[in-house]
């Protein structure tokens, strides 16, 4: 089993990585939480991976209660909030009490987000079961709901006690999601580490084939890259903003859309997006742009949106946390894959004109 550290003085916690369940148990002891566990899970883990999660823990001798919300983007909002905190009335728990996400982004955020205000927070524990949750939001103490069709308008920091990644689960995820996280994987590259983009590029193949060693590598450099990031900005007040890479824009077409397109898609468009603004302020050549945008396609994440309405996206984004004095944020590319800068843009004709290029 791999173990990565978040340092973050008393808010400190483990990230485990393995092949199956079998350690959960000893890592609940390492945590020294003794209080009862409630796992929280969604309709489509639930039917695959709820089971087998769930015997780790008796076979260790704790005791799980479980509760199921629906599946989907749709169901991470205040509604289904007040049905977790219900169930967790009822169970009468005290603060020793611990939730447990299995599941992908949205059980990570929403069950993150009952724990940071039940009782005034609890204990929280993520099992993340998709790529995008094991590569990106499972690690750094983002959670929270959607809101009047804005996405994590209402939320919080607040950390999980471990993370424990088994990457086995993405044996039971459909192609699909697994294009949709590697999005954020390839995010990670193209802001920090040029040799792992490059590994994602050559071992795509691999990834889809499920291949064990390479999915434990990807989650040890993901979980490394992300770890050293929020160890320096667990707030997101300067160096963390750098991994909304390819966010500004992929919120808002994901909002526009009605969430009919997944978190990782809508990324991989908002991705492109930002690669066209630095190639049009002149931060970087063409064939930077089509290096990325190669990359994606071969993964099969689109590329391009016909029909995208500009204007609707362009005034989606002013609902977004990014902005800075109704000025909006952007992560942009400089000179080379690896590396990036952050930079407030108030130009309507050029943001426009990128979002356009996306319909092109």
């Amino acid at each position: 089993m791999i173990k990565i550290s978040v340092n973050l003085q008393d808010r400190s916690y483990p990230i485990y990585i393995n092949t199956d369940y079998a350690q959960i148990g000893r890592c609940v002891q390492s945590a020294r939480l003794t209080g009862r566990i409630v796992l929280i899970t969604d309709t489509n883990v639930d039917k695959c991976q709820s089971e087998e999660c769930i015997k780790a823990f008796l076979d260790e001798g704790y005791e799980v209660s479980k509760f199921v919300i629906p599946a989907g983007e749709e169901n991470k909002n205040l509604e289904t909030t007040r049905d977790i905190y219900k169930h967790l009335l009822g169970l009468k728990l005290d603060r020793n009490a611990t939730l447990i996400a299995l599941g992908g982004g949205v059980v990570g955020d929403i069950t993150g987000f009952a724990a940071a205000t039940f009782l005034r927070g609890i204990n929280f524990v993520q099992i993340p079961t998709t790529l995008l949750a094991q590569s990106d939001s499972s690690v750094g103490g983002k959670v929270g709901v959607d809101f009047e069709g804005s996405k994590n308008i209402i939320g919080s920091f607040y950390q999980p006690k471990f993370v424990y990644i088994n990457v086995n689960t993405l044996k039971t995820l459909p192609d699909r999601e697994l294009r949709a996280g590697l999005a954020e994987v390839v995010k990670h590259g193209i802001i920090l580490d040029d040799e792992f983009y490059e590994y994602i590029d050559y071992n795509v193949h691999k990834i889809f084939n499920r291949d064990e060693a390479v999915l434990q590598y990807i989650a040890k450099k993901n979980c490394s890259i992300k770890a050293s990031v929020v160890e320096k900005d667990e707030k997101e007040g300067d160096l963390r903003a750098i991994l909304n890479f390819g966010h500004t824009i992929g919120h808002a077409i994901e909002t526009v859309m009605d969430f009919a397109l997944l978190h990782g898609e809508c990324v991989s468009l908002g991705m492109v997006g930002a690669m066209r603004m630095a190639q049009y302020l002149e931060m970087i050549d063409e064939s930077l742009v089509n290096r990325v945008k190669g990359t994606l396609d071969k993964i099969g994440l689109p590329t391009k949106l016909e029909g995208i309405d500009v204007d609707k996206v362009y005034n989606q984004m002013f609902y977004d946390k990014k902005i800075k004095g109704r000025k909006l944020i952007f992560i942009l590319p400089r000179k080379k894959i690896g590396e990036v800068i952050q930079c407030t843009i108030d130009d309507e004709d050029l943001i426009k004109r990128v979002i356009a290029s996306l319909g092109e």
